[in-house]
C-alpha cells in the first residue's frame, strides 16, 4: 500500500488530442495527488501550453527519452506511438496506462475496466503496461458485470450507435459542416467518412475483416472475453456510426444461465460502481446520448425480458465515449495503480 499523502509525476502522452485533453480534465476533477505534470505530444505541437489546476504547462516532445523519474504514463497517442514509446516508458520505470488499440490482446498484458476486473491490474508487473479497451466495451461491460455475477451470462448480441467524436476532431468538424451545409441547401462535402454522416447512419467502423465484421465489432466480442475471463460467452456486434457528437448508445441483449426478472436487474444496477439507472418510460425518461455528456457514470435504462427466449434481458446504455470510454477509465486505473501497487 502506498503512502496516502504521496504525489506522483504522471506523464500525458498525446496531451494536445481530445482524449490527453480530457485526461487533465479528468486528473484535476478527482484531485490526483500530481506532483509533476509532463505534458507529451509531436513536435507540431511542442510549446503549446496547457492549463491544469490554474497553471499553465508546456508540452514537450514524445520520445524516448521523455519519461524518466514518471511513475505514471497515461497514453493516448494512438497505438503506432504506443508500440514505438510506451515500452521505453515502461523500461524508464513508468506504469504505462495505454488507451490505444496496440496492447489490449496481448496475452501478458492486463486489459482493465476498474469496476469489472481491477484485479487484472496486479499483471502490470509482467511489461509495466496495462490496456483501456475500446470506449464501446468499457460501457457494455460496466452495466453488464453485475447480471453476470448475479445470473451469468452466456450471449451477448449488441447493437452500438456511436458518435464521431470517437473519430476524432476531423470527425466532429465534418459533421458540423455537413449539417450547416444540408440545411443551406449547399453541396454536402465528405473527408472523413465513406459516405454523409449528416442525417445518417453508417453501419461501418473501422475496416471489415474476412468473416464480415469489423475491427470495431470484433474488439467487442475479444474484449469481452478478456476482461470477463470467459472465452466460452457468445458475443455478436453490430456497430454503426450516428450523427451525434459526444456519447454512445447501445441496445443490448443478453441471454443468461440463471432466470433473472427486470426489476432484480433494476435492483442490482441501483448499487452497481460506475451506473445510474435512468429507467421511466412512462415518463419518457431513460439514457439520452445528450445527457450523457461530461458525466461519469455509465446510464442503464429500458431494462425488460426478452419476451422471445427463455432468460432473456434488454438494456439501453449510454456513456460519455471520451470519459468513461477513454480518459476516465484510464485515471481509474492509474488510482488503484497509485493507491495499492506503488
Amino acid at each position: 500500500m502506498s503512502d496516502q499523502n504521496r504525489k506522483y509525476n504522471v506523464a500525458v502522452a498525446g496531451a494536445t488530442g481530445a482524449v490527453g485533453g480530457a485526461m487533465l480534465e479528468v486528473l484535476e476533477r478527482v484531485n490526483f495527488p500530481v506532483n509533476e505534470l509532463r505534458l507529451l505530444a509531436s513536435e507540431r505541437s511542442v510549446g503549446m501550453k496547457l492549463k491544469f489546476k490554474d497553471k499553465e504547462i508546456a508540452v514537450g516532445l514524445l520520445s524516448k527519452d521523455a519519461f524518466n523519474a514518471i511513475d505514471i504514463a497515461l497514453f493516448s497517442a494512438g497505438a503506432a506511438r504506443s508500440l514505438e514509446f510506451a515500452p521505453a516508458a515502461a523500461a524508464a520505470g513508468a506504469v504505462v496506462i495505454d488507451n490505444s488499440s496496440a496492447f489490449r490482446m496481448d496475452v501478458d498484458i492486463p486489459l482493465v475496466v476498474p469496476e469489472v476486473n481491477q484485479h487484472a491490474i496486479a499483471q502490470y508487473t509482467n511489461r509495466g503496461i496495462i490496456a483501456n479497451p475500446n470506449c464501446s466495451t468499457i460501457q457494455m461491460l460496466v452495466a453488464l458485470k453485475p447480471i453476470h455475477d448475479k445470473a451469468g451470462i452466456k450471449r451477448i448480441v449488441v447493437s452500438t450507435y456511436q458518435a464521431v467524436s470517437g473519430t476524432g476532431a476531423k470527425a466532429i468538424a465534418e459533421l458540423e459542416a455537413q449539417v450547416k451545409a444540408y440545411t443551406a441547401g449547399e453541396p454536402v462535402q465528405k473527408n472523413v467518412y465513406p459516405h454523409q454522416i449528416a442525417f445518417n447512419c453508417l453501419p461501418h467502423i473501422d475496416s471489415f475483416l474476412e468473416n464480415g465484421y469489423t475491427k470495431e465489432e470484433m474488439k467487442m466480442v475479444n474484449e469481452t472475453r478478456k476482461i470477463f475471463e470467459d472465452p466460452s460467452i457468445g458475443v455478436t456486434a453490430t456497430t454503426v456510426r450516428v450523427p451525434v457528437f459526444y456519447g454512445h448508445s447501445e441496445s443490448i441483449n443478453i441471454e443468461t444461465d440463471k432466470k433473472i426478472s427486470a426489476a432484480a436487474v433494476k435492483e442490482l444496477l441501483a448499487t452497481a460502481p460506475g451506473v445510474k439507472v435512468v429507467d421511466d418510460p412512462g415518463l419518457s425518461i431513460y439514457p439520452l446520448a445528450l445527457d450523457c455528456a461530461g458525466k461519469f457514470e455509465t446510464l442503464v435504462g429500458r431494462i425488460r425480458e426478452d419476451q422471445s427466449i427463455e432468460n432473456g434481458i434488454n438494456l439501453w446504455v449510454v456513456a460519455d465515449n471520451i470519459l468513461k470510454g477513454a480518459a476516465l477509465n484510464t485515471v481509474q486505473i492509474a488510482e488503484i495503480v497509485a493507491r495499492d501497487y506503488l
